[in-house]
């Protein structure tokens, strides 16, 4: 069982678009799958058509303590869900000063978390406290990046703040993957940015990069993934591409 966190603080950099889209192709490969919305923007529960302002139930009501993980789990084509509400925007100042505030995700998800196989968690584009509960609950962190120079100088504070989770609140973390996202093969940039980024990261780094797709981002509009709405498009080839990796990186 991966519980895997998708963390960036810069926004606009797949990450949310990652989530769904990583989600349902390891499903189509058999694979057991919860997806976790701790975004205050609810852009993973609206891209899935999941009406985020209608729910009496979600991961703020979840953190919270008011509602068990039986209540907040929404089925989507044989994925599991934990949508986010609006409401979660207060949450960091709401639970600021609850006892254990960084591992109110982590008990919420209990004994459920083994009846997955994987469970991957959309961050919102913050350091605070809604990240730092991900990075408490997760096994691993995947680090969707642009292939732009500012992008390097971005990921040394989130580099630090995991380092800092791993040390006080949870050893097991590591960082097992970094995504290029956006990637254009013809501009020499990306590709010096991306042997950067590989000097950082090393092996870590994917080898998939998700190509710019203009169906990747059309797909969401229509409460679709990526594999439904566009299925032999690039953006589907890549995330299937991409999965294929992940799933390589199953302990045996």
């Amino acid at each position: 069982m991966r519980i895997i966190a998708f963390i960036n603080q810069k926004g606009g950099v797949s990450k949310t678009t990652g989530v769904v889209n990583i989600g349902y192709a390891l499903h189509a490969m058999d694979r057991k799958v919860l997806l976790i919305d701790m975004d205050p923007q609810a852009h993973l529960t609206y891209s899935l058509g999941i009406e985020s302002h209608e729910l009496e139930d979600s991961t703020y009501t979840l953190l919270k303590g008011d509602s068990p993980v039986s209540d907040v789990i929404v089925h989507r084509k044989g994925v599991d869900i934990l949508p986010a509400s609006l409401e979660l925007s207060g949450a960091e100042i709401e639970l600021s000063g609850m006892p254990g505030r960084e591992v109110l995700l982590k008990e919420a998800l209990g004994s459920i978390t083994t009846d997955y196989d994987y469970i991957l968690i959309d961050c919102p584009p913050s350091l605070g406290l809604l990240t730092l509960n991900a990075l408490t609950a997760a096994t691993e962190v995947s680090i969707p990046l642009l292939p732009e120079f500012l992008a390097l100088r971005g990921v040394r504070k989130l580099m630090e703040v995991i380092e800092i989770v791993r040390k006080r609140l949870n050893p097991v973390l590591r960082i097992t993957g970094v995504l290029i996202s956006r990637y254009d093969s013809r501009k020499i940039l990306h590709k010096e940015i991306v042997d950067k980024v590989r000097g950082v990261f090393g092996n870590a780094v994917f080898g998939t990069y998700l190509r710019e797709n203009i169906a990747i981002a059309e797909a969401p509009s229509y409460g679709e993934t990526i594999f439904e709405y566009k299925p032999t498009s690039k953006g589907a080839i890549d995330y299937q591409n991409l999965c294929l990796e992940i799933i390589k990186q199953e302990k045996p």
